[in-house]
């Protein structure tokens, strides 16, 4: 095991690059950086390029951080990669479609409860994918209210973590 920066220069018949998800890898302070984000870029062309045989890209849907729980976007370096090139080991299961069915547009697996207590009476849960006219798919993070007061926070991957109101924001289930 070692950091992408290590490995410059080597070569691997295998090699496992975990933890893609936003925030993590690209990490949140590259977009704050001139150049941060396209320097991230590099340093995953140096790690996919380090495999010879097999590359193996992962990701958390959901990861424990400083005691919670939190619900991961997939990097946007994983949708640079083209498609035909990939082979998903594990599919992605759409929590709408409900289990054993599967959804190539869903980024997350919906949790095993529905948190009722905090998302009560609109449908939504955390976790669960949803879709943005303008924001486009995101992941349920955090939800507060009821009624007309309920608003969802909604981790949108490139465009940011969003607080929307569920009596005016247009989302639906992904």
């Amino acid at each position: 095991m070692m950091t992408v920066h290590s490995a410059k220069g080597l070569e691997f018949a295998a090699v496992f690059v975990t933890g893609l998800e936003e925030g993590l890898f690209p990490h949140e302070q590259s977009a704050l950086e001139d150049d941060g984000l396209e320097e991230e870029r590099r340093l995953m062309y140096v790690a996919i390029t380090r495999a010879r045989t097999r590359l193996y890209l992962c990701h958390a849907q959901t990861r424990m951080l400083h005691g919670q729980t939190r619900y991961n976007v997939a990097s946007r370096f994983i949708d640079e990669i083209p498609p035909e090139v990939v082979k998903r080991l594990t599919p992605v299961m759409s929590p709408v479609m409900g289990r054993g069915r599967f959804d190539d547009k869903a980024w997350a697996l919906a949790p095993e409860k529905a948190f009722k207590s905090k998302t009560a009476g609109h449908g939504f849960r955390i976790g669960q994918s949803v879709q943005h006219p303008k924001f486009g798919q995101g992941v349920i993070v955090n939800a507060e209210g009821s009624g007309i007061d309920a608003r969802l926070q909604i981790n949108f991957g490139k465009q940011g973590m969003k607080w929307l109101a569920l009596e005016y924001a247009k989302i639906t289930a992904a």
